[in-house]
């Protein structure tokens, strides 16, 4: 008898224009005597007047996470560990930015009840227990981590996601408002995640009815925003919010593919941001996805966007054997974009080769 899988999704969730202004309502029930609500915001927002619309009581915490990098498993236990220390327990974690400090949000919430290092849970379903309640809060739109099952984390030996029905969200806030000032090149590497989401789940082996359907609106949506647009209004905004929530739900009941597999290997030696390094992959893809990768790079001309090359020119053979080594890793990534007999197709070799023109 098949076994399906039986996935946990986000609790609740508010979309409108203005509806972050609805959050201390939202979080009042959740308050728990005098433990704190914990507010992870984007070091983007520090002194922005975004900060005088959060709704923090007296002893309430706003630290900034810096997203220079992307998350390190080191830098969620430094700040579990701070929380822990100061206020014992918390009442709920708070993310507000883009997919960086919403998977932060996520992982310092799982180990503020999970014992030792987040590296620990860095796989599939190794989360045991469940976290303290958290809130993501996009303020950019492409990454899907606000509805995501995972908190991809840069570990000691691995790019790799906390993986669990305990990561998703308990309420997300989805208001279009917040991601109308985005810089144009931020803007259109982050949307490009959420479209190469929706290429490789819609080309995947895991592809099912559940992850087209989410699936083909959120490419749908892509295209009309970046490609039959003719300028950037608040429309885009509002639909590339709900594209970047249905690609992130295509690829809950799926999976992504090969830009995602090679990019997390960029990530890992170069500390490339996943955003670009998926566009950086994208375009050097013709051999897998020869439409979606046509179809991007008339999305790159259209919008003048520049991608940057020659990323791998000067690696030594030790940072080859990580990046190799981490990319091979993303077994069911592989084996969504190209089978069950992936290991056949995609050889060390021929990974080589593709990392060699980036």
């Amino acid at each position: 008898m098949t076994q399906f899988r039986n996935f946990k999704m986000v609790d609740y969730v508010i979309y409108g224009r203005g509806s972050f202004s609805q959050l201390d309502e939202i979080l009042a029930p959740h308050r728990l005597n005098n433990a704190p609500m914990v507010f992870l915001v984007d070091h983007f927002f520090e002194n922005h007047p975004l900060l005088k619309r959060i709704p923090t009581k007296e002893n309430d915490r706003v630290i900034f996470a810096d997203t220079t990098l992307e998350p390190k498993t080191t830098q969620v236990d430094k700040i579990a560990a701070f929380l822990k220390e100061e206020h014992g327990k918390v009442s709920g974690i708070i993310g507000i930015g883009g997919g960086s400090t919403m998977d932060l949000a996520k992982a310092v919430s799982l180990m503020m009840t999970n014992e030792g290092s987040s590296a620990d849970y860095q796989g599939w379903d190794l989360v045991r227990k469940p976290g303290v309640y958290k809130v993501g809060i996009p303020t950019i739109s492409g990454t899907g981590a606000e509805v995501s099952r995972t908190c991809v984390l840069t570990g000691p030996e691995r790019k790799l996601g906390m993986n669990s029905d305990f990561t998703p969200f308990d309420q997300i806030v989805l208001d279009p408002e917040l991601i109308h000032n985005v810089p144009k090149n931020q803007r259109f590497y982050t949307g490009m995640d959420c479209y190469i989401h929706c290429i490789e789940s819609l080309q995947g082996t895991y592809i099912n009815e559940f992850s087209k359907s989410y699936g083909e609106k959120a490419l749908q949506l892509c295209q009309k925003v970046f490609l039959e647009k003719s300028a950037w209004d608040n429309e885009c905004d509002d639909q590339l919010m709900m594209a970047s929530y249905a690609g992130g739900m295509s690829i809950a009941y799926s999976q992504v593919g090969v830009a995602h597999a090679v990019s997390y290997g960029l990530a890992y030696v170069l500390g490339t941001k996943h955003g670009i390094g998926n566009c950086i992959v994208m375009n050097h893809l013709d051999e897998y996805y020869p439409e979606g990768a046509a179809e991007f790079k008339r999305m790159v001309e259209k919008h003048n966007i520049d991608i940057p090359t020659g990323l791998c020119k000067n690696l030594t053979e030790e940072q080859f054997d990580k990046m190799l080594n981490v990319s091979l890793g993303m077994k069911p990534l592989w084996e969504n974009a190209l089978g069950e007999n992936w290991e056949k197709i995609m050889t060390r070799e021929k990974l080589r080769a593709l990392y060699e023109k980036l």
